[in-house]
Protein backbone atom coordinates (compact mmCIF):
# COMPACT_ATOMS: atom_id res chain seq x y z
CA UNK A 1 0.00 0.00 0.00
CA UNK A 2 0.69 3.45 -0.83
CA UNK A 3 1.40 6.16 2.79
CA UNK A 4 3.07 9.07 3.89
CA UNK A 5 5.39 9.17 6.26
CA UNK A 6 7.11 11.94 8.13
CA UNK A 7 10.89 11.12 8.75
CA UNK A 8 11.93 14.77 10.13
CA UNK A 9 10.97 18.44 9.70
CA UNK A 10 10.74 19.48 5.74
CA UNK A 11 10.58 15.42 5.43
CA UNK A 12 7.67 13.74 4.05
CA UNK A 13 7.56 10.60 1.60
CA UNK A 14 5.24 9.15 -0.21
CA UNK A 15 6.37 5.47 0.26
CA UNK A 16 5.31 1.84 -0.40
CA UNK A 17 4.44 -0.07 2.08
CA UNK A 18 3.38 -3.35 3.50
CA UNK A 19 -0.39 -3.40 4.36
CA UNK A 20 -0.91 -3.81 8.42
CA UNK A 21 -2.45 -6.77 9.86
CA UNK A 22 -5.05 -6.23 12.81
CA UNK A 23 -3.68 -7.81 16.16
CA UNK A 24 -6.73 -9.52 18.34
CA UNK A 25 -7.54 -6.27 19.61
CA UNK A 26 -7.88 -3.88 16.91
CA UNK A 27 -9.39 -3.67 13.76
CA UNK A 28 -8.51 -2.45 10.55
CA UNK A 29 -9.85 0.16 7.89
CA UNK A 30 -9.46 1.10 4.24
CA UNK A 31 -8.96 4.96 4.21
CA UNK A 32 -11.80 6.87 2.45
CA UNK A 33 -10.86 10.61 3.22
CA UNK A 34 -8.09 12.42 6.23
CA UNK A 35 -8.44 15.65 6.21
CA UNK A 36 -5.58 17.97 6.71
CA UNK A 37 -4.98 20.68 9.40
CA UNK A 38 -3.07 23.56 10.65
CA UNK A 39 -1.42 20.91 12.77
CA UNK A 40 -0.15 18.82 10.09
CA UNK A 41 1.53 22.19 8.68
CA UNK A 42 3.28 22.72 12.05
CA UNK A 43 4.43 18.83 12.08
CA UNK A 44 5.80 19.01 8.71
CA UNK A 45 7.43 22.40 9.58
CA UNK A 46 8.61 21.85 12.89
CA UNK A 47 7.79 18.04 13.89
CA UNK A 48 6.76 17.26 17.12
CA UNK A 49 7.93 16.42 20.95
CA UNK A 50 5.42 13.57 20.57
CA UNK A 51 6.43 11.81 17.27
CA UNK A 52 8.96 9.58 17.16
CA UNK A 53 9.91 9.14 13.38
CA UNK A 54 9.46 7.53 10.92
CA UNK A 55 5.18 8.19 11.16
CA UNK A 56 2.44 7.98 9.18
CA UNK A 57 1.16 11.33 10.01
CA UNK A 58 -2.56 12.33 9.30
CA UNK A 59 -5.32 12.40 12.11
CA UNK A 60 -8.68 13.56 11.08
CA UNK A 61 -9.87 9.79 9.67
CA UNK A 62 -12.66 8.40 8.13
CA UNK A 63 -12.79 4.63 6.59
CA UNK A 64 -14.44 1.58 5.75
CA UNK A 65 -13.49 -1.66 8.14
CA UNK A 66 -11.93 -4.42 5.84
CA UNK A 67 -10.74 -6.68 9.12
CA UNK A 68 -11.74 -7.21 12.94
CA UNK A 69 -9.44 -8.87 15.48
CA UNK A 70 -10.71 -11.92 17.02
CA UNK A 71 -11.11 -10.26 20.06
CA UNK A 72 -13.02 -7.38 18.87
CA UNK A 73 -16.88 -7.31 19.17
CA UNK A 74 -19.82 -5.08 17.56
CA UNK A 75 -17.87 -4.40 14.20
CA UNK A 76 -17.64 -6.04 11.17
CA UNK A 77 -16.04 -5.75 7.78
CA UNK A 78 -18.02 -2.96 5.77
CA UNK A 79 -18.86 -0.88 8.56
CA UNK A 80 -18.37 3.21 7.86
CA UNK A 81 -16.62 4.65 11.05
CA UNK A 82 -14.75 7.48 11.69
CA UNK A 83 -11.69 7.97 14.09
CA UNK A 84 -10.85 10.32 16.90
CA UNK A 85 -7.88 11.84 16.82
CA UNK A 86 -7.19 12.19 20.72
CA UNK A 87 -6.86 8.89 23.12
CA UNK A 88 -7.82 9.31 26.71
CA UNK A 89 -6.21 6.61 28.97
CA UNK A 90 -9.94 6.37 30.62
CA UNK A 91 -8.37 5.60 34.13
CA UNK A 92 -6.43 8.68 35.15
CA UNK A 93 -8.59 10.68 38.11
CA UNK A 94 -9.14 13.13 34.86
CA UNK A 95 -10.74 10.90 33.05
CA UNK A 96 -12.69 9.49 35.93
CA UNK A 97 -13.94 13.06 36.85
CA UNK A 98 -15.31 13.29 33.41
CA UNK A 99 -12.31 15.32 32.03
CA UNK A 100 -10.80 13.55 29.25
CA UNK A 101 -9.82 16.48 26.69
CA UNK A 102 -7.04 17.19 29.81
CA UNK A 103 -6.29 13.27 30.51
CA UNK A 104 -2.70 13.69 31.37
CA UNK A 105 -1.51 10.22 29.78
CA UNK A 106 -3.46 11.08 26.52
CA UNK A 107 -2.39 9.66 22.73
CA UNK A 108 -2.98 10.59 19.39
CA UNK A 109 -3.33 9.39 16.58
CA UNK A 110 -0.82 10.50 13.87
CA UNK A 111 1.18 10.74 16.90
CA UNK A 112 2.02 7.42 19.10
CA UNK A 113 0.32 5.86 16.36
CA UNK A 114 0.24 5.92 12.50
CA UNK A 115 -2.27 7.56 10.99
CA UNK A 116 -4.73 8.25 8.16
CA UNK A 117 -2.23 9.26 5.29
CA UNK A 118 -2.40 5.71 4.26
CA UNK A 119 -4.62 3.05 2.38
CA UNK A 120 -5.19 1.05 5.20
CA UNK A 121 -4.41 1.43 9.00
CA UNK A 122 -4.73 -0.04 12.21
CA UNK A 123 -7.29 1.14 14.92
CA UNK A 124 -5.47 0.39 17.60
CA UNK A 125 -7.07 -1.05 21.36
CA UNK A 126 -6.13 1.86 22.84
CA UNK A 127 -9.14 3.95 20.80
CA UNK A 128 -11.36 0.85 21.32
CA UNK A 129 -11.27 0.71 24.91
CA UNK A 130 -12.60 4.57 25.18
CA UNK A 131 -15.33 4.01 22.71
CA UNK A 132 -13.60 6.18 20.13
CA UNK A 133 -14.74 4.32 16.83
CA UNK A 134 -17.75 6.01 15.32
CA UNK A 135 -20.49 5.06 13.02
CA UNK A 136 -20.57 7.25 10.34
CA UNK A 137 -24.78 8.09 9.58
CA UNK A 138 -26.32 6.70 6.49
CA UNK A 139 -26.89 10.63 5.22
CA UNK A 140 -23.15 11.79 5.56
CA UNK A 141 -20.01 10.96 3.71
CA UNK A 142 -16.39 10.24 4.16
CA UNK A 143 -15.49 13.41 3.36
CA UNK A 144 -17.57 15.00 5.51
CA UNK A 145 -16.76 12.49 8.47
CA UNK A 146 -13.27 13.85 8.07
CA UNK A 147 -14.33 16.51 9.47
CA UNK A 148 -16.32 15.80 12.61
CA UNK A 149 -12.65 15.31 13.91
CA UNK A 150 -12.26 19.27 14.03
CA UNK A 151 -15.69 19.88 14.52
CA UNK A 152 -15.93 18.16 18.30
CA UNK A 153 -12.99 20.22 19.50
CA UNK A 154 -14.86 23.49 17.98
CA UNK A 155 -17.55 21.50 20.09
CA UNK A 156 -15.50 20.83 23.22
CA UNK A 157 -14.54 24.84 23.16
CA UNK A 158 -18.23 26.15 22.98
CA UNK A 159 -19.25 23.90 25.19
CA UNK A 160 -16.41 25.08 28.00
CA UNK A 161 -17.17 28.90 27.42
CA UNK A 162 -20.59 28.53 26.81
CA UNK A 163 -22.69 30.30 24.22
CA UNK A 164 -26.26 31.34 25.22
CA UNK A 165 -29.29 32.28 23.56
CA UNK A 166 -28.51 35.84 21.81
CA UNK A 167 -25.01 36.13 22.81
CA UNK A 168 -22.83 38.43 20.51
CA UNK A 169 -19.57 35.98 19.35
CA UNK A 170 -16.70 36.98 18.00
CA UNK A 171 -14.38 34.30 16.27
CA UNK A 172 -10.89 35.62 15.15
CA UNK A 173 -9.26 33.16 12.95
CA UNK A 174 -11.39 32.44 9.71
CA UNK A 175 -9.38 29.36 8.84
CA UNK A 176 -11.84 26.06 8.94
CA UNK A 177 -11.99 26.00 13.05
CA UNK A 178 -13.05 29.54 12.41
CA UNK A 179 -15.76 28.55 10.00
CA UNK A 180 -17.13 25.85 12.25
CA UNK A 181 -16.89 28.03 14.97
CA UNK A 182 -19.42 30.42 13.34
CA UNK A 183 -21.77 27.83 12.12
CA UNK A 184 -21.76 26.05 15.47
CA UNK A 185 -22.37 29.50 16.92
CA UNK A 186 -25.29 30.44 14.67
CA UNK A 187 -26.73 26.32 15.95
CA UNK A 188 -26.03 26.85 19.08
CA UNK A 189 -28.26 30.54 19.40
CA UNK A 190 -25.93 32.89 18.85
CA UNK A 191 -27.83 36.41 18.20
CA UNK A 192 -25.06 37.61 15.67
CA UNK A 193 -21.49 36.51 14.76
CA UNK A 194 -18.40 38.65 13.55
CA UNK A 195 -15.50 36.78 12.10
CA UNK A 196 -11.89 38.37 12.58
CA UNK A 197 -9.09 37.78 10.08
CA UNK A 198 -6.01 40.04 8.86
CA UNK A 199 -5.66 38.09 5.48
CA UNK A 200 -8.65 39.86 3.40
CA UNK A 201 -8.82 36.75 0.61
CA UNK A 202 -8.92 34.58 3.38
CA UNK A 203 -11.90 36.35 5.22
CA UNK A 204 -13.91 36.84 1.65
CA UNK A 205 -13.36 33.44 1.44
CA UNK A 206 -14.64 32.37 4.78
CA UNK A 207 -17.31 35.17 4.93
CA UNK A 208 -18.82 33.84 1.35
CA UNK A 209 -19.76 30.45 2.56
CA UNK A 210 -20.08 30.95 6.47
CA UNK A 211 -22.56 34.26 6.22
CA UNK A 212 -20.94 35.97 9.51
CA UNK A 213 -23.22 39.25 10.20
CA UNK A 214 -19.98 41.02 10.23
CA UNK A 215 -16.68 40.59 8.86
CA UNK A 216 -13.99 42.30 10.17
CA UNK A 217 -10.55 42.27 8.57
CA UNK A 218 -7.91 42.96 11.05
CA UNK A 219 -5.36 44.54 8.58
CA UNK A 220 -7.38 47.55 7.44
CA UNK A 221 -9.34 48.40 10.73
CA UNK A 222 -9.31 47.98 14.45
CA UNK A 223 -10.69 44.83 14.99
CA UNK A 224 -11.74 45.84 19.08
CA UNK A 225 -13.11 48.86 17.64
CA UNK A 226 -14.63 47.75 14.98
CA UNK A 227 -16.53 44.80 17.66
CA UNK A 228 -17.59 47.88 19.99
CA UNK A 229 -19.02 50.08 17.15
CA UNK A 230 -21.45 46.81 15.88
CA UNK A 231 -22.03 46.42 19.68
CA UNK A 232 -22.73 50.33 20.66
CA UNK A 233 -19.78 50.24 23.03
CA UNK A 234 -20.79 47.00 24.43
CA UNK A 235 -18.90 44.48 23.44
CA UNK A 236 -19.08 40.53 22.49
CA UNK A 237 -20.53 37.77 25.08
CA UNK A 238 -18.49 35.66 23.79
CA UNK A 239 -15.06 35.95 21.90
CA UNK A 240 -13.11 33.27 20.56
CA UNK A 241 -9.40 33.07 19.63
CA UNK A 242 -9.07 30.66 16.96
CA UNK A 243 -5.75 31.91 15.47
CA UNK A 244 -2.27 31.10 17.19
CA UNK A 245 -1.09 34.80 17.81
CA UNK A 246 -1.07 36.63 21.26
CA UNK A 247 -2.36 40.01 20.18
CA UNK A 248 -5.52 38.08 18.95
CA UNK A 249 -5.69 37.26 22.83
CA UNK A 250 -4.82 40.91 24.14
CA UNK A 251 -7.66 42.25 21.79
CA UNK A 252 -10.37 39.86 22.89
CA UNK A 253 -10.43 41.09 26.26
CA UNK A 254 -10.73 44.42 25.08
CA UNK A 255 -13.49 43.59 23.05
CA UNK A 256 -15.49 41.79 25.82
CA UNK A 257 -18.28 42.91 27.42
CA UNK A 258 -19.43 42.98 31.13
CA UNK A 259 -19.55 39.03 32.40
CA UNK A 260 -17.74 38.58 28.69
CA UNK A 261 -16.29 34.83 28.20
CA UNK A 262 -13.06 34.56 26.07
CA UNK A 263 -12.07 31.15 24.66
CA UNK A 264 -8.36 30.67 23.92
CA UNK A 265 -9.19 28.04 21.08
CA UNK A 266 -6.01 28.38 19.25
CA UNK A 267 -2.48 27.51 21.24
CA UNK A 268 0.27 30.04 20.73
CA UNK A 269 3.95 29.32 19.36
CA UNK A 270 5.65 27.46 22.24
CA UNK A 271 8.55 29.99 22.01
CA UNK A 272 6.23 32.79 22.43
CA UNK A 273 3.40 31.81 24.90
CA UNK A 274 2.94 35.16 27.04
CA UNK A 275 0.48 37.87 26.53
CA UNK A 276 -0.04 41.09 27.99
CA UNK A 277 -3.19 40.65 30.34
CA UNK A 278 -4.78 43.90 31.73
CA UNK A 279 -5.86 42.09 34.77
CA UNK A 280 -8.26 44.98 35.94
CA UNK A 281 -10.30 44.33 32.77
CA UNK A 282 -11.07 41.02 34.06
CA UNK A 283 -11.54 41.98 37.26
CA UNK A 284 -13.67 45.16 37.29
CA UNK A 285 -15.59 43.33 34.22
CA UNK A 286 -15.64 40.16 35.54
CA UNK A 287 -14.56 38.61 32.42
CA UNK A 288 -14.18 34.69 32.35
CA UNK A 289 -11.28 33.40 30.55
CA UNK A 290 -11.52 29.73 29.10
CA UNK A 291 -8.48 27.21 27.47
CA UNK A 292 -9.35 24.57 24.85
CA UNK A 293 -7.64 21.21 24.22
CA UNK A 294 -9.09 19.19 21.68
CA UNK A 295 -11.99 16.69 21.80
CA UNK A 296 -13.39 13.81 23.84
CA UNK A 297 -14.87 10.76 22.13
CA UNK A 298 -18.07 12.17 23.01
CA UNK A 299 -17.80 14.95 21.37
CA UNK A 300 -16.80 13.30 17.84
CA UNK A 301 -20.07 11.31 18.23
CA UNK A 302 -22.16 14.86 19.02
CA UNK A 303 -20.04 16.38 16.16
CA UNK A 304 -21.13 13.35 13.64
CA UNK A 305 -24.82 14.49 14.67
CA UNK A 306 -24.72 17.60 14.37
CA UNK A 307 -23.36 17.22 10.87
CA UNK A 308 -25.87 14.58 10.23
CA UNK A 309 -28.77 16.65 10.94
CA UNK A 310 -27.82 19.61 8.93
CA UNK A 311 -27.58 21.88 11.83
CA UNK A 312 -23.54 22.29 11.10
CA UNK A 313 -23.04 21.71 7.58
CA UNK A 314 -19.62 20.94 6.66
CA UNK A 315 -19.59 19.44 2.50
CA UNK A 316 -19.21 23.07 1.47
CA UNK A 317 -15.98 24.06 3.55
CA UNK A 318 -13.77 21.09 1.93
CA UNK A 319 -12.83 23.12 -1.23
CA UNK A 320 -10.10 20.60 -2.28
CA UNK A 321 -9.81 17.03 -2.70
CA UNK A 322 -6.24 15.51 -3.54
CA UNK A 323 -4.81 12.02 -4.31
CA UNK A 324 -2.64 9.91 -1.36
CA UNK A 325 0.58 11.31 -3.21
CA UNK A 326 -0.77 14.73 -3.01
CA UNK A 327 -0.30 15.15 0.87
CA UNK A 328 2.39 17.62 0.02
CA UNK A 329 0.77 19.92 -1.99
CA UNK A 330 -2.76 19.97 0.77
CA UNK A 331 -0.19 20.96 3.01
CA UNK A 332 1.36 23.75 0.76
CA UNK A 333 -2.58 24.54 -0.26
CA UNK A 334 -2.91 24.99 3.90
CA UNK A 335 0.21 27.09 4.04
CA UNK A 336 -1.15 29.52 1.22
CA UNK A 337 -4.92 30.19 3.17
CA UNK A 338 -6.17 29.52 -0.42
CA UNK A 339 -8.22 26.94 0.92
CA UNK A 340 -10.70 26.10 4.01
CA UNK A 341 -10.68 22.17 4.14
CA UNK A 342 -8.29 20.15 2.07
CA UNK A 343 -9.08 16.69 2.33
CA UNK A 344 -6.94 13.43 0.98
CA UNK A 345 -8.58 10.55 -0.92
CA UNK A 346 -5.89 7.67 -1.33
CA UNK A 347 -8.55 6.12 -3.76
CA UNK A 348 -8.40 9.07 -6.19
CA UNK A 349 -5.65 8.48 -8.37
Amino acid sequence: MKVARFYAPGDIRIEEAPEPVPGPEEIKIRVHNTSTCGTDLKIFRHGHHHIDPPRVIGHEIAGEIVEVGAEVEGWVPGDRVQVIAAIPCGECAECLRGYQTICPNQLSMGYHFDGGFAEYMIVPRNVLKVDGLNRIPDNVGYAEASVAEPLACVLNGQNFAGVEEGDVVVVVGAGPIGCLHVRLARAKGAGAVYLVDLNRGRLDMAADLVKPDAAICASEVDSVEQVLALTEGRGADLIITAAAAGKTQEDALRMAARRGRISFFGGLPKDNPIIACDSNLVHYRELTIYGANGSSPEHNKQALELIATGAVPVSDLITHRLPLDGVLEAIDIVSSGDAIKVTIEPGLS
